[in-house]
């Protein structure tokens, strides 16, 4: 039986992705967390389940800042990440942070059970566009774009503002001061070489990380 725990600040996905694994008789979800303070305490009552199923957009910590301690801390437990972010934006990053696979939300539910079961398993779970990236970051180092020099917060920061959220927004939703926010936003301006949050939008939607309509919601 591989236990499951999972981690999505948003509690109808939670239980859309609790009743599709408990569908599958080889699958137990055995808590559920809507951030990384739930987490870290369902971890101390459950123990490390066998696979965490973990979203990105967290409030306060990120889903990448989760899997960067628990990577620092040599968890036993494989995590499987699954976010509505397309695979372009962070699927490579997640990978790298220790991530045992990374599947997105608006997939068929069928291959979130697919990836449990493989990453349950040790094995790594990619699709075939996550494999196709992942050549092509080998074959191709030289071409990487702008925005991959970003920080994992600094790209979500782009990312939300491109969306059409205000700073004060994007500081409630990930539980951080407008001035950190505004921090992050300067960093954004002055890699990417941009002078304001319009450019910000139209670098995101010709790089495909955000939708041309800007109906794309974090």
């Amino acid at each position: 039986m591989i236990k499951v725990l999972l981690c999505d600040d948003h509690a109808l996905i939670r239980r859309g992705i609790r009743d599709t694994l408990s569908d599958a008789p080889d699958i137990q979800v055995i808590g559920e967390a809507g951030d990384y303070g739930e987490l870290r305490s369902l971890m101390r009552t459950t123990g490390e389940a066998d696979v965490l199923v973990l979203d990105i957009n967290l409030p306060g910590r990120s889903g990448l800042d989760v899997l960067h301690v628990l990577k620092d801390e040599g968890t036993t437990m494989r995590v499987l990440v699954v976010s509505m972010y397309p695979e372009d934006q962070y699927a490579i990053r997640a990978l790298r942070a220790g991530a045992y696979g990374y599947v997105n939300k608006g997939g068929d539910p069928a291959v979130i059970v697919q990836a449990v079961r493989t990453v349950g398993q040790g094995r790594k779970y990619v699709t075939p566009e996550i494999a196709q990236m992942l050549v092509e970051s080998l074959t191709t180092p030289g071409a990487e774009a702008a925005h991959e020099k970003l920080s994992d917060r600094e790209l979500q920061t782009l990312v939300m503002i491109a969306s059409g959220k205000r700073l004060s927004d994007i500081a409630e939703e990930l539980t951080l001061s407008p001035k950190t926010v505004s921090v992050y936003r300067a960093r954004v301006l002055e890699k990417l070489g941009l002078s304001n949050n319009s450019e910000m939008t139209v670098y995101a939607i010709r790089n495909g990380l955000v939708g041309g309509s800007r109906l794309f919601t974090a």
